[in-house]
């Protein structure tokens, strides 16, 4: 294990100087194994990816009957893959209309990069709005959305950027106003995650579709990380009653694999056709391997009534930690959490008090002063109560 550790430092990009560097052997439902055989809760799963767990043997035989049919036939658009097909169609019967047209990409970033192009095509417009503490991607168009002053960190090094961009306080009802007829688009979480799970007020939220509508903007939702049951629904527009123009998809949409999405209405998507031709292309999006996992996690939580209990294995979790020592407060929406600890170097012990016994968490982007919970959806009650206990253990070891 030393040497692949070694290895892994040598020859493995990294994105921080101080990597976990946890090795993982296997993975199974809601752990994951290390060589030495220690075993750790995962509270995270990929940052809202493994919704179904690990080795879901459904998705894990989709996979495999897939790629002994066939792998890449061609760049995307081009051949008629049925698992593209079906899971489009799958998709598009879920959606609240008009969103029925499905453009595979590869991952979020690419989602969110198709959908400001798409914006700025159908509209002829430049201005694009984003919400303050928003994370979209880390490309140079996704990163031109993250604003000031959180996201100076992380895109002041890589300007110039998008230019005509703007960005609003998030439930500010007031900033609703800066939407105008020069707007193509205003780009939202329904939720936000990396601000560390900051839940909308559902009048502003339907506020900011009816500004939407009275400019012509057109409104996106980047439900990348609360997409596929996170919050308890199979997506938060329908938890919160507001569907947008287009819809960002990614992270569990995959079902453990690189697959993203946008999602807008047929007349909407076409524009993408001409003027010019292949107005946006992807060789590997929509990978048929990808789809079938993809389809195959989404028809296990329709068909096993995964989305029933989020809400109550969230509640739990909130239940069991809400008077835990140094606790402040608890931010949910579904099973995805923020534990506010209120101190930078509270979260930074307590991340290796977990690592220490057994727990697989993160903090947030934008909010360093909370940790995540966002297991796979499929977590028992047993399996709450456990982790729950140990997490509890290590606060009170602070």
């Amino acid at each position: 294990m030393e040497i692949l550790r070694k290895q892994f430092l040598a020859h493995v990009a990294q994105t921080s100087p101080s990597p976990m560097a946890v090795g993982v052997e296997r993975a199974e439902g809601v752990f994951f194994y290390t060589p030495d055989g220690r075993r750790y809760y995962d509270l995270v799963a990929g940052v809202s990816v493994s919704n179904v767990g690990h080795s879901n043997p459904a998705v894990v035989e989709a996979v495999c009957r897939q790629a002994s049919s066939y792998m890449h036939i061609m760049v995307y658009g081009e051949a008629i893959e049925r698992p593209q097909v079906e899971y489009a169609a799958t998709l598009a019967a879920l959606l609240p209309e008009p969103l029925e047209s499905v453009y595979f990409v590869n991952s979020g970033a690419e989602a969110v990069e198709g959908a400001l192009k798409l914006a700025k095509r159908w509209t002829g417009r430049t201005e694009m709005v984003s919400m303050r503490r928003a994370y979209h991607g880390s490309t140079h168009g996704a990163m031109s959305m993250m604003a000031s002053p959180e996201g100076e960190t992380w895109k002041g090094a890589f300007r110039p950027l998008l230019p005509n961009t703007a960005a609003l306080e998030f439930n500010d009802m007031a900033a609703l106003e800066r939407i105008t007829r020069s707007t193509a688009c205003v780009l939202v979480e329904p939720v936000q995650g990396e601000a560390g799970v900051r839940l909308p007020d559902r009048e502003w939220l339907q506020a900011l579709r009816r500004r939407c509508t009275e400019t012509g903007a057109l409104l996106i939702f980047d439900e990348i990380q609360t997409g596929m049951g996170r919050t308890g629904e199979l997506f938060a527009m329908q938890k919160y009653g507001v569907t947008p123009d287009i819809v960002c998809l990614a992270k569990a949409f995959g079902g453990g694999m690189p697959l993203g999405a946008f999602v807008a209405s047929r007349e909407m998507m076409s524009a993408l056709t001409h003027d010019p031709v292949l107005g946006h292309i992807t060789t590997f999006g929509g990978h048929p391997v990808c789809c079938a996992a993809g389809l195959a996690a989404l028809r296990y939580i329709l068909d096993n009534g995964v989305l029933n209990d989020v809400e109550r294995k969230g509640a739990l979790y909130e239940e069991l930690l809400h008077d835990a020592p140094h606790v402040r407060e608890i931010r949910r929406s579904g099973l995805l959490l923020a534990v506010e600890l209120g101190e930078s170097a509270l979260l930074y012990r307590i991340m290796e008090l977990f690592a220490r016994n057994g727990i697989m968490s993160d903090w947030f982007l934008f909010c360093d002063t909370a940790f995540r919970i966002s297991p796979p959806l499929i977590i028992s009650e047993e399996q709450i109560r456990d982790s729950a206990e140990i997490i509890r253990r290590c606060l009170e070891e602070l």
